[in-house]
């Protein structure tokens, strides 16, 4: 008995899917719980894992193949069970139409019984009698019937329409100015006697924009879009054309963040062994200021404002082809070390491509933190459904003010992006506020 292997919904936003590749080949013998294929959705790339038993008769979406959810991508078979003959007998669609037969087959004693039979035969329709063609001569001046109506022939009229070909701007060789076939046809070839309307008697389309992007040269490349870049781009642009954002700044002294680092990795070599990083506590703070100011820790629901009762924090993870953001669900129940091994695994997984679609699920919040990457500043683009996204920049030695003298500082610039259908700005003021606060004195995050 065959069994359809079907392309399968690995995530809640996910409409269809890549065969990446397969890992088992036709003829193989796969068994319940065998990875059999990879698939990229819009989040990752996962095994698929069969959920029956068979040979791997046939695959019908190869490597690079996309399929929407349900689609069949193989065909497993019982052990011993023959594939279907290519040859197959066509379908009712597909059989050769033969001639009714109006004798049975019976012996010539049965013939005299024979009665006729009435069979209606269908009657195709006339064809379109030809418009006569004169001998070509000086072409007349275009005169539109008061009416405004174009002569043309019926004939005349389906091919131009076919063909994209405006009757206005022809000249009729037919009886009294008529449009006929061959004026159309001259049209498309661009010669003959159907000679185009001057420029003056026609209105003129506006110049097609020119874009690079569709003129290769050299060494320029077409890259297709991942399904996960594909996503990405559509969540982000109906993100910024439906969401209206704002956007906050402010600088923290990062110095007291970066000795009490200094002070609990001393600590964790000698115990755990665990390495806290910057973005580690950055992400606490934004957690504590979460609980201090939760009318952030919301979402748009059209007629209501739904306030989250936990706190899951997304984070911005690059990958080989864009951009994914796993969730440390439950955060504000979770400790400074549990919070750091988190995020250290989802990070490591999601680029490898191992993540699973649940591990996307639940964030309410998301931080961005291009610091590493030498960015002092940036605005981010807020993941929806959530009301805002933090932006982390590199700690910065710059000179600062205090006291009335010029001293040497370490700064951190903290942006935050806002829904303002949800966060008004003092709200969004105060949220970032507290996350300064933190940074600035993080041992109340410890506490």
């Amino acid at each position: 008995m065959a069994t359809h292997i079907e392309m399968p919904k690995l995530s809640d936003t996910m409409t269809e899917g890549t065969v990446v590749r397969w890992l088992k080949n036709v003829g193989d013998q796969v068994e319940i719980g065998d990875e059999i294929a990879e698939i990229e959705t819009d989040k990752a790339t996962m095994a698929m894992e069969a959920f029956d038993e068979g040979t791997l008769s046939e695959i019908l979406i190869e490597e690079g193949g996309k399929a929407a959810i349900g689609a069949t991508l193989a065909i497993l078979r019982d052990e011993g069970e023959g594939a279907p003959e290519s040859a197959a007998t066509p379908t009712a669609a597909e059989a050769p139409t033969e001639a009714p037969a109006l004798i049975p087959e019976t012996g010539p004693e049965t013939l005299a019984n024979l009665k006729p039979v009435a069979i209606e035969v269908p009657v195709p329709e006339p064809a379109p009698e030809p418009t006569p063609e004169p001998v070509p001569g000086p072409a007349p001046a275009i005169q539109l019937p008061p009416s405004g109506r174009i002569k043309a022939s019926p004939l005349a009229r389906k091919l131009a329409e076919a063909n994209g070909i405006d009757l206005a701007t022809l000249k009729g060789s037919g009886p009294g100015g008529r449009i006929v076939k061959k004026d159309v046809e001259a049209a498309m070839s661009g010669a003959g006697s159907a000679a185009v309307l001057p420029t003056a008697a026609m209105p003129q389309a506006p110049a097609a924009p020119t874009n690079p992007a569709l003129s290769l040269s050299g060494g320029d490349q077409r890259v297709e879009l991942s399904s996960l870049r594909r996503i990405i781009a559509e969540r982000l642009l109906a993100s910024k054309t439906t969401i209206p954002h704002f956007y906050l700044h402010t600088e923290a002294d990062a110095a007291p963040l970066i000795e009490i680092r200094r002070q609990i990795n001393l600590q964790a070599e000698a115990t755990h062994g665990n390495k806290y990083t910057v973005n580690d506590l950055v992400l606490k703070a934004v957690i504590g200021a979460l609980q201090a100011v939760p009318g952030v820790n919301a979402t748009f629901g059209g007629d209501h404002i739904l306030q989250f009762g936990e706190i899951g924090v997304a984070i911005a993870v690059a990958v080989d082809d864009g951009l994914v953001t796993p969730v440390v669900r439950n955060a504000a129940a979770k400790s400074l070390l549990q919070i750091s091994r988190e995020v250290k695994d989802l990070a490591t997984r999601a680029r490898e491509g191992k993540l699973l679609p649940n591990e996307f699920d639940g964030g309410t919040i998301t931080v961005s933190n291009l610091g590493a990457y030498g960015i002092e500043s940036f605005d981010a683009i807020i993941n929806p459904p959530q009301a805002a996204i933090i932006s982390v920049g590199s700690i910065v030695e710059k000179p600062v003010v205090v006291d009335g003298e010029i001293v040497p500082g370490r700064r951190l610039d903290l942006g935050l992006s806002c829904d303002h259908r949800v966060v008004d700005g003092a709200v969004g003021a105060e949220f970032l506020a507290q996350i300064k606060k933190l940074i600035e004195k993080p041992a109340l995050m410890l506490v």
